[in-house]
């Protein structure tokens, strides 16, 4: 392919399964991600991660620190810093129960694939280092999920700092997949203090890129990713600091992005609305142009 996007082989056949009834598509789960941003004399860079290429789901990508929403963290009520939980329900689109289950993933997933917490003690505050052996220890019981988050920070006595996250926009997997997921992106900048680390067993490399350059290692082909990778990377590209990408995100909008497949003629042209770069039109017996 002339470029990175990642296209896995039975796409075509799962949409064919989609246009003519004969594939029901999976309710999708809910999901966050965390743009993590730090500065430099040539801009701000982003930390990303290879997937690693045995992953079922976009094998050999990079990606952001991501995954799915723990239920647990719905309704337990948690020391919390920045705008309050109706604030986030309008700014997301859901009740806000889900809408801290949402925000307690993005940070948690952070911390669990790039060693990164953004919380404190006090609601002005950011945990300094989180290397200890103690700290290991806890990070792997959420990896397991035999704690939830919210029983995390609990026990530390942490207060989860919300205003340090900027909700950046909102992707779902096409109907087509047979893994889903509905996926809200978030960014944020590296807390003073603290580094990161591939602390994921997903990843099997880690880098901190400028925007532009990867997308730019995309267009090339040396860099796989999925679709809301290379646009978010995109969109970052104006801003010259962390501190404006997060002041930017509370006017960004955050309508679901979907891919839509139809048949046309002889071929089927899959599309992401607003996003024509990813347009796909497959031959009904062939491979994707």
């Amino acid at each position: 392919m002339a470029n990175g996007q990642w296209f896995p082989q039975d796409w075509p056949e799962r949409i064919r399964a989609l246009a003519d009834g004969t594939l029901t598509p999976v309710v999708p789960k809910r999901a966050a991600t965390v743009m993590l941003l730090k500065d430099t004399t040539a801009g701000p860079v982003v930390h990303m991660l290879r997937r690693r290429a045995s992953m079922a789901f976009a094998g050999g990508a990079y990606a952001y620190p991501g995954g799915g929403v723990d239920p647990r963290d719905d309704d337990h009520q948690i020391r919390w810093a920045g705008p309050t939980r109706a604030w986030w329900a309008e700014r997301l689109g859901v009740d806000e129960a889900e809408a801290q289950a949402i925000v307690c993933a993005a940070i948690r997933e952070t911390y669990e694939e790039a060693g990164v917490l953004l919380a404190g003690p006090a609601p002005d505050s950011v945990v300094g280092d989180t290397t200890g052996e103690d700290w290991e220890a806890d990070r792997e019981a959420l990896v397991a999920r035999d704690v939830s988050f919210a029983e995390f920070l609990e026990r530390r006595g942490l207060v989860l700092r919300s205003d340090l996250l900027g909700a950046w926009t909102r992707w779902i997997t096409p109907e087509f997949e047979p893994r889903r997921y509905d996926t809200w992106f978030f960014v944020a900048a590296l807390p003073e203090g603290q580094r990161t680390r591939n602390a994921s067993t997903e990843a099997d490399r880690t880098v901190w890129i400028g925007p532009a350059e990867a997308a730019a290692s995309y267009d090339k082909g040396e860099l796989l990713m999925m679709p809301p990778t290379i646009a978010t990377l995109r969109q970052l590209t104006p801003y010259d600091t962390a501190g404006e990408a997060l002041e930017a995100a509370p006017a960004r909008d955050l309508t679901p992005v979907l891919a839509r497949a139809r048949l046309d003629g002889d071929e089927i042209v899959l599309s992401w609305p607003g996003h024509d770069e990813f347009t796909k039109h497959i031959p009904t017996g062939g491979a994707p142009a």
